[in-house]
């Protein structure tokens, strides 16, 4: 038995479970992880719950044994190859940092068959959600986006939409090459819960991640199943929906100000939307800081590099808002943190920030597509 003391550190904590479910992939009970721990149970299961939600733990259903999740295995070096190890780890970003409230899971080919990679179970009580490993046939949506032959309506709509038991799934290709499927992004929902406008709205979304996962795997483009990229478009502008999902998107800003000596100074930054201004933060040791406090006048641009070419400009004005040590400085970090980096950074971020500062636009215009 592991002796832990009271003064036992999280992380610690946290890596002996870890290494216990690794020694033990027949999986184990919750019982015996107490007993191995030495621990309080609500404690443990606070960790349990918080590493299912990063994939580094799997559940058998709601009460059965707990095993070594994909995430882990990944670093592990058992059961998944590099490319699957990648397409994880962003995945688990993107779930993480998603405002859809039901299950979010990755499959991958697996011979005739689709498997599961990994999931985010939805934050709905009543959800659907896949067990650890499963295999899905090629007539599900997974299966008839990654198996061969593709029908021409998969291809024309861009998803496959599937009933599996009392669960509707719907799924889009993630493109390593921007073309070829080598995932798919999977979204469950109960039937009961399933319309139409659950479809419209969810696909939106689904597209972003999934553009965004392939670029982030080396991607230039996003255009599954066409050997040429889709055709450049003419500018048109962005709704107000269109600009609203992209500034919740993960992308930094980059924001321009000038010197007291009047040099233009760029800098990528952090920044969040809340609908009628924009916050930003201010690492220690970086200088736009000093001159947002000599000279306010300031502008942002937001974009994607990928089609259709999405981009917001911003002209504006920003004052000092919070300084080290505000509680309001805090909850912005927690917030910025979990979306760009997937989790909750903000208690080891703070010491390194000097302030944040809170821009109001003057004018802030979108368009997509190119003249």
């Amino acid at each position: 038995m592991a002796e832990t003391s009271d003064s036992s550190s999280s992380v610690e904590r946290a890596l002996l479970l870890l290494e216990f479910l690794l020694d033990h992939p027949e999986g184990v009970e919750a019982s015996d992880l107490l007993g191995y721990l030495d621990g309080a149970r609500s404690s443990l299961f606070l960790l349990l719950n918080k590493l299912k939600a990063l994939g580094y733990v799997e559940q058998a259903g709601r009460r059965g044994r707990y095993r070594a999740g994909p995430r882990l295995l990944a670093w592990s070096g058992g059961a998944l190859r590099l490319p699957a190890a990648d397409v994880l780890s962003a995945f688990f970003h993107e779930a993480q940092t998603c405002d859809l409230e039901e299950t979010l899971a990755l499959f991958i080919p697996a011979g005739a068959e689709v498997m599961l990679l990994g999931q985010v179970e939805g934050r709905r009580e009543v959800r659907s959600a896949f067990e650890s490993g499963q295999r899905l046939t090629a007539t599900s949506a997974a299966g008839r986006i990654l198996c061969l032959p593709v029908s021409g309506e998969v291809r024309e709509r861009g998803y496959a939409l599937a009933q599996r038991g009392d669960a509707v799934d719907v799924a889009v290709p993630v493109c390593r090459d921007g073309v070829t499927p080598t995932a798919a992004l999977v979204m469950s929902a109960p039937a009961f819960r399933w319309h139409d406008d659950v479809l419209q709205r969810a696909l939106t979304t689904l597209r972003e991640m999934s553009a965004r996962l392939s670029y982030r795997l080396g991607a230039l483009t996003y255009s599954p199943w066409r050997a040429e990229a889709a055709r450049l478009s003419e500018t048109f502008p962005l709704s107000e929906a269109e600009i609203a999902s992209l500034l919740k998107a993960p992308w930094a800003a980059r924001l321009a100000c000038v010197s007291p000596e009047g040099a233009p100074h760029v800098v990528p930054v952090w920044h969040e939307w809340d609908g009628s201004a924009f916050r930003v933060v201010a690492w220690k040791g970086s200088r736009w800081g000093a001159y947002l406090l000599h000279n306010p006048q300031v502008s942002l641009t937001v974009d994607e590099p990928f089609l259709p070419l999405r981009r917001i400009s911003v002209r504006g004005s920003a004052q000092a808002e919070y300084l080290l040590g505000d509680a309001g400085l805090n909850r912005l970090l927690a917030r910025l943190s979990r979306r760009y980096l997937g989790q909750d950074l903000s208690a080891s971020l703070a010491p390194q920030i000097e302030r944040s500062f809170v821009i109001n636009p003057s004018a802030l215009r979108g368009w997509k597509g190119i003249a």
